[in-house]
């Protein structure tokens, strides 16, 4: 899985609509899956992106309104169907543990998949992978609400020409990344000058909460920023009513972090064109788009 990508298995609110299904977002990112919120319809949708479900190692969950959530279950059922061998860790909310056991053991199997849970508690960073810095932090949003921050580790990466210049060959490599240095004719070798550090990418998802100052910080300086935009700002009052966002506040959060690209999604089911939300949006940030069911965005370089 060389994919460095986001599949928008749906993008709908409360209400699924004829195009649209229930959100489901999956990042496939250092040979891993990373699913968040599957919605109702969700392992469908898999088929349709023609996507395998075997692929996912890590299912978020931002809250417990069954547009978010309703899913879930289906999903670990189906990778457990599977027999996938590798575990599935599940991040959500620690407040709503028991909806969260509620959609686990919604139906009768016998389980064989690992399931590693992460009920969130504090804000802050979560979980530290080989891969991955996990933040979580609250949102506003009349019930517990998580937006989340990936953050790819930082890399080594040698420059080949230098390497070859300093016979630097085959296990040496190896040795001289794991030591630091390496001893070569009598000439000691640093690792900083055959290699360079390659920032990791970082990705920001925010999805059902009133605007804060905190999604800027959820959001700085990230590849991909993924965000609710329920509403256009013509409906700003329905927006700060039900605790969501329009596509201009997205777009502000957007300019604020310095991302590199504003997806939007999350429609509501009054809007039939979503041409409205990326005109919105770009009146603010130009690198604004729609999430639309099915479409594939590659990280930005």
């Amino acid at each position: 899985m060389s994919q460095k990508n986001l599949t928008i298995l749906g993008s709908s609110s409360q209400q699924p609509t004829r195009y649209r299904n229930h959100g489901a977002y999956l990042f496939r990112w250092l040979e891993e899956g990373l699913l968040f919120d599957p919605g109702e319809g969700t392992q469908r949708q898999f088929i349709f992106a023609n996507i395998a479900p075997t692929c996912i190692n890590r299912i978020f969950v931002s809250h417990f309104h069954g547009d978010h959530c309703l899913g879930l279950g289906s999903m670990l059922m189906r990778l457990n169907i599977d027999k996938i061998k590798h575990p599935v860790h599940v991040y959500y909310p620690a407040a709503n543990q028991k909806n969260y056991e509620y959609l686990r053991d919604g139906c009768v199997y016998y389980r064989t998949i690992e399931i590693i849970e992460h009920p969130i508690k504090e804000e802050g960073s979560v979980e530290e992978t080989d891969n991955f810095i996990i933040e979580a932090y609250f949102l506003d949003h009349g019930i517990a609400s998580i937006g989340w921050r990936i953050l790819e580790k930082d890399r080594i990466k040698f420059n080949k020409e230098k390497l070859k210049e300093n016979k630097i060959f085959n296990s040496d490599v190896r040795k001289i990344e794991k030591e630091k240095f390496l001893q070569i004719d009598n000439k000691t070798i640093k690792l900083e000058e055959v290699s360079y550090v390659k920032k990791g990418d970082i990705i920001a998802v925010i999805f059902d909460s009133r605007y804060s100052d905190k999604m800027i910080k959820i959001s700085k300086d990230a590849k991909i920023l993924l965000i609710e935009s329920t509403y256009t700002k013509e409906n700003q009052a329905l927006a700060t009513k039900y605790m969501h966002m329009t596509a201009f506040e997205a777009a502000k959060v957007a300019k604020e972090a310095n991302v590199n690209m504003l997806i939007l999604t999350h429609f509501s089911a009054r809007y039939t064109d979503l041409s409205l939300f990326e005109l919105e949006a770009k009146e603010i940030f130009e690198n604004s788009y729609v999430a639309e069911d099915l479409k594939v965005f590659n990280f930005p370089n």
